[in-house]
């Protein structure tokens, strides 16, 4: 060997060697990186999917049909008395009906209202201006029904009370259902920190797969090695990561805005007041609808856990692969 060519080797294998040691740092930190960032962008979806599907919209909904059955139970018990029948019945039986179905339709948006405490605020007040409510409607139902005047004075009070701007029991959750379709809107739209999110993941990823590339062309180039098959099932791996989950929320968001849609017509449905019982029935079958959009998807979880399994792979592989080589061909040899 003609002198100097020994040093010429000799530093041409160092600077293979840092260059390997590059190369699998780089693709440590792009992995972690790109996989912490993808994992919560997919969850965060996957949150706000299940927040729609359990508070949501039985939230919009129970708002909807609690304000449809009050103003048709005010309709009914005012039917009963130009009937002649409520010396008998009182209010009449479907008043009744319409006031018991508002009443649950209170106590379950106690539980599923998405307003925090200004929602429970509302309802408190709500709840109490129902008992002024039935205190001016019952006297006009049973003890006034002889005194026609004293009648219409505690009918004219009670619609007040339920109708009356600002004050009234329906105007109130109509503030309510306006704060809760603004969180709607929240839950429904990707913000631009989740967009930030998965252009960092998507741009990680996609330098994952360059790095990767040229890990292989080095390997194959300067050390005379084959195709590495973990850098190669890590490839496929990226590959996997960069496409499923954005699928999957791609998916996922489409559902979303249809479900926000249909909240926003069962709001709409809520104020046609020309045929109550018909926009009951409306919001009944919308609501059924917007259910079967929310609907919790199997493959939704399966998604994630892949991902987590990708993301283990991502991070194994490389250091696998690339810690093989370097150790067999420059850590272990000096």
């Amino acid at each position: 060997m003609r002198p100097g060519r020994r040093p010429y080797a000799r530093a041409y294998r160092s600077r293979t060697r840092r260059l390997l040691e590059r190369h699998l740092a780089a693709m440590l930190v792009t992995a972690l990186v790109s996989m912490g960032a993808l994992l919560l962008s997919y969850r965060e979806v996957q949150i706000s999917a299940g927040e729609m599907r359990a508070r949501g919209a039985p939230a919009v909904q129970g708002v909807a049909a609690t304000q449809l059955a009050l103003l048709r139970a005010h309709k009914e018990a005012e039917g009963s008395m130009r009937s002649g029948i409520a010396d008998v019945v009182g209010a009449g039986a479907r008043y009744e009906n319409q006031l018991a179905a508002a009443d649950q339709g209170l106590s379950r948006l106690s539980d599923v209202q998405i307003d925090g405490d200004r929602g429970r605020g509302v309802l408190e007040t709500v709840n109490g201006v129902l008992t002024s409510y039935s205190s001016s409607i019952t006297p006009g139902a049973v003890k006034y029904v002889s005194d026609e005047p004293m009648q219409k004075e505690k009918f004219s009070e009670a619609e007040t009370l339920l109708t009356r701007k600002g004050t009234g029991v329906v105007p109130r959750l109509d503030v309510l259902q306006g704060n809760q379709m603004t969180r709607i809107g929240t839950l429904t739209t990707m913000s631009p920190v989740q967009w930030s999110g998965w252009a960092v993941a998507e741009l990680g990823l996609l330098a994952m797969v360059l790095i990767t590339l040229s890990a292989l062309w080095v390997l194959r180039t300067r050390c005379g090695h084959s195709l590495d098959l973990c850098l190669l099932v890590s490839l496929l791996a990226v590959v996997f990561l960069a496409t499923g989950p954005l699928i999957a929320t791609s998916i996922t968001q489409d559902r979303l805005a249809t479900a926000r849609d249909g909240l926003i017509r069962i709001e709409q449905q809520a104020h046609d007041h020309r045929d109550l019982a018909g926009s009951q029935q409306a919001v009944t079958d919308m609501s059924t609808r917007v259910r079967a959009q929310l609907a919790a998807q199997g493959w939704q979880s399966g998604v994630y856990y892949g991902a987590l399994a990708a993301g283990a792979l991502i991070v194994l592989l490389p250091a696998v692969g690339m810690g093989r080589h370097l150790n067999a061909d420059y850590w272990r040899t000096g």
